[in-house]
């Protein structure tokens, strides 16, 4: 009898979320442009009968029986989207059904994720006698690792013990996540006319650099994230004429850090070993990782989920306790063309979802 109200009320709640997802797509979100669909997300939980509370662009909602002497379970994923690529060859707003798929603008990364989470939300929301508390977090500026995002929506949400983050990982679970650190480097040296024996060439400064950055391997590789990898990915100088010796280089580095270094020790090795000026953008996004003794990770082992670490960033790192990211979806499909997610995905999300939130909850 509970298995066959437990698939009773997944297929209502599967609809529901569906039917939300599409409003979500019809309705631009770029980030720090969420204000809408954020309204849309505060609207539903209101409709049915939940106190939602709202903060900038965030929105959120705690379980009906919310004890704050118990521990608390965040659901979080975002509801901003990047803007279109060009190679749509439908419309990004459109919520077209065709083929067992949804298509749309922030169907895959992260509508079906968010109206999973928040289905799964409503699952639990009115039971009795949980172990933990549930929070529901739909929060904005995630595609930009913005300040006013989940980091900004935190403190308002209390004490959070631990964590799911809804990102498509086809519903596996992504224990580990590598850090982001982007650098911004700069080479000096002086003008001079090219045709003549002058100057001081500051690109061939920053070319040697880039060399060490293609080539050098730091020594810890984690058993779960691999090694840190350094990527150049864009190089310019201050002027365009042909026949002028730069006197400044640009350069910009992209780090995927594993949990074995720090941020502060990957900065000190690099410095050891190049000529450039180096800024970090941001020591924000460090790399973050769940315990494979974790009641989470041992239940979705149990419920023949695979476990892997994820070399993409996402609000994972800027929580400071332990999270699961995992969602239905593709990884593949996120920011491209015509993306879509699958109709079925979302069914057997939620299904998952609520089947691992019972083996702890």
């Amino acid at each position: 009898m509970e298995a066959q109200t437990l698939v009773s009320n997944s297929t209502l709640l599967t609809e529901d979320a569906i039917e939300l997802l599409k409003q979500l797509i019809a309705t631009p979100s770029f980030s720090k442009e969420e204000s809408k669909t954020a309204e849309i997300i505060f609207d539903f939980l209101k409709s049915k009968t939940i106190q939602a509370n709202k903060y900038l662009n965030n929105v959120w909602a705690s379980n009906l029986y919310f004890d704050e002497s118990k521990p608390t379970l965040l659901l979080n994923s975002h509801h901003d989207t990047v803007k279109p690529n060009k190679g749509y060859t439908v419309n990004p707003f459109d919520p077209i059904e065709s083929d067992g798929k949804l298509y749309g603008l922030g169907s895959n990364d992260a509508g079906g994720c968010l109206v999973s989470l928040l289905a799964t939300f409503l699952y639990f929301y009115n039971k009795q006698n949980l172990k933990y508390n549930i929070v529901f977090a739909a929060s904005a500026e995630e595609e930009i690792s913005g300040n006013n995002g989940i980091e900004a929506l935190l403190p308002h949400l209390g004490n959070i013990d631990f964590g799911i983050v809804g990102e498509p990982t086809q519903m596996h679970m992504a224990i580990a996540e590598k850090g982001l650190l982007v650098l911004d480097c700069i080479n000096y040296g002086k003008a001079g006319h090219a045709a003549r024996n002058e100057g001081d060439n500051a690109l061939y400064h920053s070319l040697q650099d880039i060399s060490w950055f293609k080539n050098y391997a730091f020594d810890k590789v984690s058993e779960v994230l691999g090694p840190v990898k350094m990527t150049v990915t864009s190089i310019e100088t201050e002027n365009k004429a042909h026949n002028v010796v730069p006197a400044s280089c640009k350069f910009v580095v992209d780090i995927r850090v594993n949990e074995l270094y720090t941020f502060e020790e990957i900065l000190n090795i690099t410095k050891q070993n190049v000529k450039c000026e180096i800024n970090p953008r941001s020591l924000r996004m460090r790399s973050s990782s769940i315990s494979l003794n974790h009641p989470l990770v041992i239940g979705g082992i149990e419920l023949n989920r695979n476990y892997y670490g994820s070399p993409t960033t996402s609000d994972k790192a800027l929580m400071p306790f332990p999270t699961l990211k995992m969602g239905p979806g593709d990884s593949a499909r996120s920011h491209t063309a015509d993306e879509f997610i699958y109709l079925k995905e979302i069914e057997e999300g939620i299904e998952l979802y609520i089947k691992l939130l019972e083996k702890i909850i």
